[in-house]
């Protein structure tokens, strides 16, 4: 998850990645600086500060200590893969809809979920995960119009009542033309 739209790891996000920590996507890196502006932020805990006392380039130190420096903010870790994909294709879905992503970039994470999540049965049954297979055909030269028709009817899964809004402009330049 290391190549978000416009995102370079300075954002800091809420203390809330719960989702991509359970689906083990998480950039690491990133978290030792998240857990220091969350404890300026008025989050306090032993686990957060020693998270925020490392480098972050050993990522089994940061996810070590991530799971109880989330419990310190408040954060309850989910440990099932079929809620982690939901959190996390609602992200996904919001990014989409309030224009920070394009259509490829978001199968291409679909993607990377449904692997993360060994392809369970219940992950691909989810309105994106229905997208599966989606990456392999876009790759091999072209979208059916089928499948960006699934993709334009999906991608305001999960979106806030306003970014549904802007989320219904018409079909996917990208998808319906593929390059």
């Amino acid at each position: 998850m290391h190549d978000w739209p416009g995102h370079s790891g300075s954002e800091v996000p809420a203390p809330t990645p719960v989702a991509w920590l359970t689906l083990g996507m998480l950039p690491t890196e990133w978290i030792p600086r998240w857990a220091a502006f969350w404890l300026a932020g008025g989050y306090d805990g032993s686990a957060l500060v020693e998270l925020a006392g490392l480098h972050g380039d050993d990522p089994h130190e940061v996810r070590a200590l991530l799971p109880a420096a989330l419990a310190e903010c408040g954060v309850a870790v989910s440990g099932t893969d079929v809620a982690a994909a939901m959190e996390a294709f609602t992200h996904l879905t919001q990014l989409y809809a309030d224009g920070k992503a394009g259509e490829r970039w978001i199968v291409n994470k679909v993607d990377q979920i449904l692997a993360s999540s060994g392809y369970a049965n219940s992950v691909i049954s989810l309105p994106l995960g229905q997208l599966y297979g989606l990456d392999d055909e876009w790759a091999g030269g072209g979208v059916s119009s089928y499948a960006a028709e699934q993709l334009r009817l999906r991608r305001a899964h999960g979106a806030k009542p306003a970014a549904q809004a802007r989320a219904a402009r018409p079909l996917l330049s990208a998808a319906a033309n593929p390059a």
